[in-house]
């Protein structure tokens, strides 16, 4: 049944609507626990824009690419403490106080990364900031999920996904507003406080999941929540439902639930595809083009800040709509097959992005020896001066060497001058009414970078963006549910810190190109995983999912041994 027939394709999506439509309390809570996913895509997209005004705000930051990792993945890094003490807080203090502890964090440290003093205390806001986001990432979409009717789970979850995106179109937004305005990068980060404290306020006068009540012995409470959500005929099989998840609980402490988690073949195997549907949509190399985003478009050879904050825009629009697209198929295809059609598409625009960022960089303008010297002994790039084979030097050598490019002041792709990154030097060619180019050369062929750039987020967003959420938030059996998608959520925040704390090193030791390449390695080695490791959970209740991972899930050809055993057993 898989795919369906035509006549019956959108049938998951407009039950959505449908119920959505006739009880709106369906969708408000969706939409009040999705703000999570929004707050997490904006600092996702934020950070990537006012980096770039941050870097000119602190030289400190400007000249040291640590740094700027530091201050990118600092949230990361925070998040992976927050996914994992969210994990027991789901489960020990419930779905809504989870929520509203995230809120709480995510306020203050925007308050603190608005007012920072130093790249120091920026970082200190960046952590808090990051306690928040990674609490959210999990509890948002487990509260959906559990507040959702079966049929309609994938999509309403997918309001999480689209509101992430939302976030991330908005930060640019955002980004676009401020370039002009004092402070740029304090009001870019600060605003980010307005949408948690909205949902702190949504959230108050919202109710607990219902399999969560449950579990603590508050069956009537969950009912009541259930008669708001569910049709009246369908309330008696979810209690059923809920009431067979709960005969062989018991009070367990977090050690003995780990160790038996890891011994129960069922959790074992749902954590083997929660783990790597994780890792994998982070290691196609999606955050690296959220976090540096405009830094990117300059790698392409588009210098002005503004242009590259509002290309990143459109790439951020292609998310959005990716995410929609997922919402109308993720109930009518599967989880599965969505992301094994995406990685096919990932792989074919970095492997193409790749070949882009090769010939930008073998065709990047020369460096005039004339023209370099004319800014005077204390401006050109000492490197420069002190090679030995200076004569060849391009572009892309000057900027290896840490140091700038000012591009001719008659055309841009003609021989320029190689100079020292320093701010007054800076200063000193743009006074010259001359482009100054510090992270990428000019190209020619720059906006197609951006444009297949563009086409992987689009291939991105509606498989590998939204489905991982998703899968994670039903494919542990409920007594497991905190606790796995916790380690779950650990893993996706681990591989997002490997990821943007290497992204800027990686492109100065390989380039655009190389790293670019190693993204797509990674994508088919993720496209073989998901394959063999993750069932599609389509349609099917909590119950369904459980009962599909204690069979084992062996697609083809790991099924041909159990299939010989299986005739075997039929010939006799």
């Amino acid at each position: 049944m898989e795919g369906g027939v035509e006549g019956g394709s959108n049938v998951e999506f407009r039950e959505c609507w449908n119920r959505a439509r006739g009880s709106p309390y369906i969708m408000r809570l969706a939409l009040s626990a999705g703000i999570g996913g929004l707050l997490f895509g904006y600092d996702t997209g934020v950070i990537s824009g006012a980096l770039l005004y941050i870097r000119e705000d602190f030289e400190e930051v400007d000249k040291k690419t640590w740094l700027q990792e530091t201050i990118v993945s600092m949230a990361v890094a925070g998040a992976i403490v927050g996914a994992a003490f969210g994990g027991w807080m789901n489960d020990k203090f419930g779905r809504k106080k989870s929520i509203l502890l995230s809120d709480v964090l995510f306020f203050i440290g925007s308050i603190v990364m608005a007012l920072a003093p130093s790249p120091w205390l920026l970082i200190v806001g960046r952590i808090l900031v990051g306690f928040g986001i990674g609490m959210a990432s999990m509890t948002a979409p487990l509260y959906i999920s559990e507040a959702s009717p079966h049929s309609i789970r994938g999509a309403l979850v997918c309001v999480n996904g689209l509101l992430l995106t939302g976030g991330q179109f908005l930060s640019y937004l955002i980004n676009l507003a401020f370039t002009k305005a004092p402070g740029t990068w304090r009001w870019m980060l600060g605003v980010a406080g307005i949408p948690a404290a909205l949902q702190l306020v949504l959230m108050l006068s919202l109710p607990e999941s219902p399999r969560w009540l449950y579990s603590q012995g508050k069956e009537e409470e969950a009912r009541n929540i259930l008669l708001r959500i569910y049709r009246h005929d369908e309330i008696e099989e979810e209690m059923r439902a809920m009431r067979e998840s709960f005969k062989a609980e018991k009070e367990e402490n977090l050690g003995k639930k780990l160790k038996d988690a890891f011994s129960n073949d069922v959790v074992r195997r749902g954590l083997y595809a929660g783990i790597t549907v994780q890792v994998a949509q982070q290691f196609v190399g999606i955050n690296t083009l959220m976090y540096y985003s405009p830094t990117i478009v300059q790698f392409a050879g588009i210098a002005s800040k503004s242009t590259a904050l509002a290309l990143s825009l459109i790439t951020s629009g292609l998310n959005t709509v990716g995410t929609i697209l997922s919402m109308a198929f993720i109930d009518r295809y599967g989880r599965r097959r969505l992301m094994l059609i995406s990685l096919v598409g990932i792989i074919v625009c970095l492997i193409v992005s790749s070949a882009i960022f090769f010939q930008a960089a073998k065709h990047a303008p020369a460096i005039n020896h004339r023209d370099t010297l004319s800014f005077g002994a204390n401006s050109t790039c000492h490197a420069y001066t002190n090679a030995p084979n200076s004569p060849s030097w391009n572009c892309m050598q000057c900027l290896r060497a840490k140091c700038a490019f000012c591009a001719n002041t008659d055309n841009q792709y003609h021989p320029g001058a190689c100079l020292s990154a320093e701010k007054s030097v800076r200063g000193e060619c743009r006074a010259d009414k001359r482009v100054w180019f510090s992270q990428g050369c000019p190209s020619k062929i720059g906006i197609l970078a951006v444009a297949v750039l563009g086409l992987y987020i689009l291939a991105y967003s509606p498989g590998m963006g939204t489905v991982p959420w998703v899968l994670n938030s039903e494919i542990y059996p409920l007594r497991y549910r905190g606790l796995g998608g916790g380690i779950a959520a650990v893993s996706n925040w681990c591989a997002n810190l490997i990821v943007s704390e290497s992204f800027l090193s990686m492109t100065e030791s390989l380039g655009a190109a190389g790293t670019f390449l190693l993204f797509a390695g990674f994508s088919v080695i993720a496209i073989i995983a998901i394959y063999a490791l993750v069932p599609e959970t389509k349609g099917l209740q909590f119950e369904e999912v459980e009962k599909l991972l204690q069979e084992g899930f062996r697609p083809f050809p790991f099924n041909k041994k159990k299939k010989d055993i299986k005739k075997k057993v039929d010939d006799k």
